[in-house]
């Protein structure tokens, strides 16, 4: 805000300056046409040589304060540049946080429970999915490249909790239940190799009567992390 009152405040200058210069001349040159007879042709050179001096004073003072308001005006746009520059820095750090929702080209994996099957001697904990079956696939789409994941909703960051209270999984301390639905936005053609056969989705999951399915999206929608960041050992080196 100073900024801006001092820009304001020269440029005021420099045009009373300007005016003030114009109304000299206009006055020397009625003088030069009014003058009397009387009045001798060396007080005429005075008068002149005077006002000379006197105008190249104000103009040397004007040439000042343009340069004065150049580089206020300099200043400014550098420090426009910064706070620009800072901001996209924090749109980064976000991104990279989980702290903006995001959306872009993905899959969905939807899993669920299978049911147990007395050919193959399955059992009802057999076909359920587990933390690790969740944490398993987590891992696999980030081994992908995927930039973003999410878990019924819940956004994977860097100290996400994957784990088991009785038969709910908890997702940032928040239980969630089936079907489990993980969002990951990065290359589709990447992420979709989950489900090639032999892959993930096959050998961990059908195989044992668990249900995996794959969608590929060119518009996957991930929230942003709504926890709080706190650290408990980790500390900044100055």
């Amino acid at each position: 805000m100073n900024k801006k009152r001092e820009i304001i405040i020269l440029t005021i200058m420099c045009f009373v300056l300007s005016i003030a210069i114009a109304v000299q001349f206009r006055t020397v040159h009625y003088n030069g046409t009014t003058i009397g007879s009387s009045q001798s042709e060396s007080n005429l050179k005075a008068q002149v040589l005077k006002m000379k001096e006197k105008y190249e004073d104000e103009y040397k003072l004007l040439e000042e304060l343009t340069k004065e308001l150049e580089n206020v005006r300099q200043n400014v746009a550098g420090r426009n540049g910064e706070l620009k520059e800072l901001e996209d820095k924090i749109k980064k750090d976000n991104l990279l946080l989980g702290n903006t929702n995001v959306k872009g080209q993905g899959v969905t994996i939807t899993l669920n429970d299978g049911k147990p099957d007395l050919n193959l001697f399955l059992e009802d904990k057999d076909v359920l999915i587990h933390d690790f079956n969740v944490l398993l696939v987590v891992n696999e789409l980030r081994n992908a490249g995927a930039e973003a994941i999410s878990i019924n909703d819940e956004r994977v960051v860097n100290k996400t909790a994957i784990s088991c209270d009785g038969n709910v999984i908890v997702v940032n301390g928040e239980k969630i239940g089936t079907p489990i639905i993980v969002s990951a936005i990065g290359s589709s053609a990447r992420l979709t190799a989950l489900d090639r056969p032999g892959g993930t989705l096959e050998n961990i999951f059908r195989i044992s009567g668990k249900i995996a399915e794959l969608k590929k999206s060119n518009n996957v929608e991930i929230p942003k992390y709504t926890g709080v960041y706190s650290y408990k050992y980790a500390k900044t080196i100055e």
